[in-house]
């Protein structure tokens, strides 16, 4: 099976050499493709229609977030061939200001999975017919998966019983959250909780 896929990755980059930038057959015996940005709606044409592909599904699309490379994010797309039995990887390199072409006319679902990369990552989509946030909520700010989004976010949801509404308030933590020892429970100072049992047992 990993012949047959480093078979078919040299098949693609024969046939598109502009485009396809590297494949590679990984230790677990996927196949990946890395593809020029602009090129990602030719690749994924191809892909679906070339009686040698014949990815006719899209699985997932999502982002990876690399916060220390100048093009930041990796676009994955995931695709399927019931008629070949066998899955493809095609990823995209971008930014935060560089739009990436929409597949959707190639795969009608990618729709909704470029919305949640938006949402996600804000990887902007160029052509999208409806990009907006999917995951999150309409006033939400920020991209939660990055890896600079703070794990607490900017601002916290609560019921307000008074004015019998949900409210947005800007997120704050009590000193105490924010110092940590760093040490493990073995490493801490004193007796664990349930060691006077053991001592009660020698």
């Amino acid at each position: 099976m990993t012949q047959a896929l480093k078979d078919l990755g040299d098949y693609i980059a024969a046939a598109l050499p502009n485009d396809v930038l590297e494949t590679e057959v990984n230790r677990v015996g996927e196949l990946t493709i890395l593809v020029r940005t602009a090129s990602i709606v030719k690749v994924m044409s191809f892909l679906r229609d070339d009686t040698t592909c014949l990815f006719k599904q899209v699985v997932d699309v999502c982002g990876v977030d690399y916060p220390a490379r100048e093009l930041r994010f990796d676009v994955v797309y995931h695709l399927l061939s019931m008629k070949h039995n066998q899955r493809v990887r095609v990823k995209v390199h971008t930014d935060e200001d560089t739009a990436v072409p929409s597949i959707t006319g190639v795969f009608s679902a990618a729709g909704w999975f470029e919305r949640e990369t938006w949402d996600m990552y804000g990887v902007m989509f160029s052509d999208h017919p409806d990009l907006r946030r999917i995951l999150t909520d309409y006033g939400f700010e920020g991209h939660p998966l990055r890896k600079d989004f703070p794990l607490t976010g900017y601002v916290e949801v609560r019921y307000d019983e008074e004015q019998k509404r949900c409210v947005y308030e800007p997120v704050k933590l009590t000193q105490d959250f924010r110092n940590f020892d760093f040490l493990s429970p073995w490493e801490g100072q004193g007796p664990l909780p349930g060691d006077e049992k053991a001592e009660g047992s020698r």
